[in-house]
């Protein structure tokens, strides 16, 4: 996390940041999270270290008043509940790690973001889920004779069978592909869900048309990297010349959305994957185990089955 004026993590002051060397990287780390998540968090704290200086706030430790007149500010600039949420988290954390307290545990404060909730809606914008002929038509097109269409079209297959999140696609590694005579197996390091980098593993497997089928695709763009180790996906130069650069989570989601369309997201390939499994009356515990989440209640949240004429119990009845 960049430093921003008075939310520095290592300033003189009280709680965990007095300490140095081996004890101030794991508090650091304790901090930060996940590199997406604190990506997000420096860019939150140093947003409303800005405002508070033009303001004319303290802002650490702030005052309730300071908050409320924050997020006032982001929820007229027209920003979503679950953005307010996200910098008050990280607010929130600086407070922890100086020893102080934060205004977001305020009660006058939390009925202050009730009503914005009420006010502002707290629904998200879901991205949306492809069918499985949909996906199937798109890798048929692709024009595998290039570098190019060999590997967008490894990335969409892999990205879909896998459930993977576009920061898991960019941060494979060749060396954490095996390949048995049934199926792939990928090991995973850190994510969004397992932060701690414990063991965890995701299997893909053969189908009938090679065309479609995410592990000989895979191969066959493997075959152009013609190495054993470093990043699986990588970006091109012009002319489809390789590079050993690793693709970044935006260009993901920008090459799903240049071949499914603007609506999508690269989380499109996740919530298709619960979408398509649960309508083929997949249970929930053989869907967890390959999108390695927690409960049942996300995999519900995930499924987008929102046609209300094609999805509804009340046409059978038996009436």
């Amino acid at each position: 996390m960049k430093k921003t004026d008075a939310l520095t993590l290592h300033a003189v002051g009280h709680g965990l940041s007095h300490h140095t060397g081996a004890a101030a990287r794991f508090v650091e780390a304790g901090l930060l999270g996940a590199a997406n998540t604190a990506r997000a968090y420096g860019a939150d704290l140093r947003r409303f270290g800005a405002w508070c200086a033009v303001q004319g706030y303290q802002p650490l430790p702030a005052t309730v008043d300071a908050l409320v007149g924050f997020i006032t500010h982001l929820a007229e600039a027209g920003k979503k509940v679950a953005t307010l949420e996200r910098h008050l988290a990280a607010i929130s954390k600086v407070h922890a790690v100086r020893g102080v307290d934060s205004p977001t545990d305020d009660k006058q404060f939390k009925i202050f973001m009730d009503g914005v909730r009420r006010l502002q809606g707290v629904r998200q914008k879901q991205a949306p889920a492809f069918t499985l002929q949909q996906l199937k038509q798109l890798v048929r097109s692709l024009d595998t004779e290039t570098v190019t269409g060999l590997r967008d079209r490894a990335i969409l297959l892999l990205g879909f069978t896998g459930a993977f999140r576009r920061s898991e696609l960019t941060a494979l590694n060749v060396q954490d592909l095996r390949f048995t005579e049934d199926c792939l197996v990928v090991s995973l390091g850190k994510s969004k869900t397992n932060q701690l980098g414990d063991y965890e593993e995701k299997a893909i497997f053969y189908s009938p048309e090679s065309a479609v089928c995410p592990i000989r695709c895979l191969k066959a763009w493997l075959a152009q990297l013609e190495r054993t180790e470093g990043p699986v996906f990588v970006m091109l130069r012009k002319g489809n010349r390789l590079t050993t650069n690793r693709l970044s989570d935006q260009t993901i989601n920008t090459l799903v959305q240049r071949y499914l369309g603007p609506g999508y997201t690269a989380h499109s390939l996740r919530a298709s994957f619960v979408t398509v499994a649960k309508l083929n009356g997949v249970d929930d515990s053989k869907i967890m185990n390959q999108t390695k989440h927690k409960t049942s209640a996300m995999i519900r949240r995930y499924t987008r089955l929102d046609n209300v004429q094609q999805h509804n119990a009340a046409k059978e009845l038996g009436l």
